[in-house]
């Protein structure tokens, strides 16, 4: 298979979609992005983490995926929290993804209201 990947966890939201896989495009050099998605991702990831791990080792074995991203976004129907909440969320969600043992690079992103991809946090500067 040719062309690097990374994995987006993501919200349906389509408006956060396009961000997010621009910035892992342009920041980790992906060529494709797959992406796994769920209303309010950092909210469906502190709840229940299992079906996303399954779904983003798909992409890690079969992929080669060596980034994970998870995203929380401005305006988010499936987690309407307060962008500091969202910010937190995502930290933690980090955390959760890196203790699956992946050989993997994780980055939490924050999609403002400008529809722009922030890094909230990333392991490779830990």
């Amino acid at each position: 298979m040719e062309g690097r990947f990374a994995t987006a966890i993501n919200c349906i939201d389509g408006r956060a979609q396009s961000p997010v896989a621009e910035w892992l495009k342009k920041n980790v050099r992906a060529d494709y992005v797959d992406t796994i998605t769920e209303p309010g991702p950092d909210k469906a990831l502190l709840q229940d983490a299992d079906p996303i791990r399954k779904k983003a080792m798909i992409s890690i074995s079969a992929h080669k995926s060596g980034v994970i991203a998870v995203a929380g976004h401005h305006d988010c129907a499936g987690n309407p929290v307060s962008k500091e909440e969202h910010i937190e969320q995502v930290k933690k969600c980090v955390e959760i993804a890196a203790s699956w043992g992946f050989p993997v690079r994780i980055v939490g992103l924050w999609v403002n209201d400008n529809w722009q991809a922030e890094v909230v946090t990333d392991t490779e500067n830990i």
